[in-house]
């Protein structure tokens, strides 16, 4: 007997076979094109989290520190790391990744390898370590615990040299190993230049991919911490590139690129030009080697980390949610910025929006209203002439994100039809693959069965999109019909959908 295929694998870890489900006759098909690894599958489940940009530059009103504050400046009066996790819990975001140490050089934990830390500030009379409180609040409140460590330090005097290099891996040991599971390590792309270095001064002219040793950072994080997402940290070597588990969106306002490709390529580095690159990493390559999800980041205030002066400017529920339409929406992660005050903690007006936020969510989300209804399509994977039910078009509304309904190889365009049990009223679709079969569709449409079409009853178009991959939401206007089509209008290989949702999103303020 010859042993299961990777691809047979793939797809039985990928759709959930309930006793009450048949087993698949049919074999899967091959995956196409690069695939998501089980910790990238975990991070796309996901879809949000916070970032929590925390220093001295709280006490400085600066966005990016020199080097040189003094470690007495940081000196939280009431810092309580329960009520910024619990504001990110109420946001509905899984998880927080805090900047243990940003480009000032400032460790927020007691470490080893450079005095600049938080043990010479007057915080807890020096015992203090802000990354401990943390990690402990989100495993109290069951959020996953990251960190941001950034790669440029102007406060270390061997900044440019190899003993900064053996400093930075300490701080990356430490972190992996002092804290408990880490889900992500954020690398910012902030590189050289002009800083204190321990009163040299100066600037640094820095090469990002070869002077850090992500190379052997990487090989570091998957010994130590193998379900830990690599963000970004790519390096060059023997001509290829080397990619982390995730990249940058491309902007810093939240949304990705549309379409959204999950890969990046081996083969080409980002363009020099930096527009190019940008829109590179926001749409990322459709015949990209490498699963290299993009992550849409952005602040709820202007800037990343809090002035007394943004306390009016703090994004709204409804900005947000216009945020994560075009984020996850578009198959990305978000990570949604929430700084706190000198005291340590959240403004009122950031937990408000947060809270209105998770709140809009939540109701959105409540009642899938394709529950329940009937779908009958033009083909299903087939064995031996007769369809296999195990990768029927049921799959499409059951509650596994990651059961699929797929074709025979050679059909790439095929439509599902659904028939509600009643008529419903709907703005909000959704749609999945199942990426773990790679990401498939080029194109894919939803209509309605118009029964006052001029003419005579008819489908209207009412969505559109060239890619899914692990999430696609259309906000449409709102509609009421029994009756939907699904189309997968382009696809090199058989498509693999996974969920469809169909929700009532309502208006901010109402239902409270």
């Amino acid at each position: 007997m010859k042993p299961f295929s990777l691809a047979f694998v793939l797809m039985v870890s990928s759709l959930s076979c309930f006793a009450t489900d048949p087993q698949p006759v049919a074999p899967p098909p091959a995956p196409f094109g690069p695939v998501p690894t089980t910790r990238q599958l975990k991070w796309h489940e996901m879809e949000q989290y916070a970032f929590v940009h925390f220093t001295v530059n709280t006490f400085t009103d600066n966005e990016w520190g020199d080097g040189s504050e003094k470690e007495s400046v940081f000196n939280p009066t009431a810092f309580d790391a329960g009520q910024i996790v619990r504001a990110a819990k109420v946001a509905e975001l899984k998880g927080l990744i805090l900047t243990a140490k940003h480009h000032d050089g400032f460790c927020l934990w007691p470490t080893k390898s450079t005095p600049h830390n938080i043990s010479a500030s007057p915080y807890k009379n020096g015992k203090g370590d802000i990354v401990r409180e943390m990690a402990d609040a989100c495993k109290r409140e069951g959020l996953k615990f990251g960190v941001y460590v950034s790669p440029w330090d102007r406060n270390h005097a061997d900044y440019g040299g190899p003993g900064y290099v053996q400093a930075y891996h300490t701080q990356i040991r430490e972190l992996l190993t002092g804290y408990g599971p880490i889900f992500e390590m954020w690398f910012d792309g902030a590189n050289g230049g002009k800083g204190y270095y321990g009163g040299k001064g100066g600037s640094r002219t820095i090469d990002y991919n070869t002077y850090y040793g992500f190379k052997e950072i990487r090989v570091m994080i998957r010994r130590l911490q193998p379900d830990c997402i690599v963000w970004s940290g790519e390096y060059t070597e023997a001509g290829r590139m080397f990619w982390g588990d995730s990249r940058w969106g491309g902007s810093e306002l939240g949304n990705v690129g549309d379409p959204c490709w999950n890969a990046m390529d081996s083969k080409v580095p980002p363009p020099a030009n930096e527009r190019a690159a940008e829109k590179m990493l926001s749409n990322g390559r459709r015949d990209g080697d490498l699963w290299c999800p993009a992550e849409g980041d952005v602040s709820i205030r202007s800037g990343w980390f809090w002035h007394e002066s943004e306390n009016g400017k703090v994004k709204s529920p409804e900005k947000l949610m216009e945020i994560y339409l075009s984020c996850v929406g578009r198959g990305a992660n978000l990570i949604l910025n929430m700084p706190p005050d000198r005291r340590g903690q959240l403004h009122e007006n950031d937990v408000a929006s947060l809270t209105g936020y998770g709140d809009h969510l939540r109701r959105t989300f409540a009642v899938n209203l394709a529950a329940g209804a009937k779908a009958q399509a033009g083909n299903t994977r087939s064995h031996n002439g007769a369809a296999d039910p195990f990768y029927g078009p049921h799959r499409l509304l059951d509650a596994d994100p990651w059961s699929a309904w797929v074709t025979d190889d050679a059909v790439h365009t095929p439509e599902v039809v659904l028939e509600l049990a009643d008529e419903k009223t709907f703005n909000l679709i959704r749609l999945r693959e199942d990426i773990p079969l790679g990401q498939r569709v080029e194109g894919v449409a939803v209509d309605v069965w118009d029964e006052k079409a001029e003419g005579g009853a008819a489908w209207k178009e009412v969505a559109k999109a060239r890619s899914v991959g692990a999430c696609r939401l259309w906000r449409i206007p709102k509609t009421t019909a029994g009756r939907l089509r699904l189309r997968v209008t382009q696809s090199p290989v058989a498509p693999a959908l996974s969920d469809f949702g169909l929700f009532m999103e309502p208006e901010f303020g109402a239902g409270k």
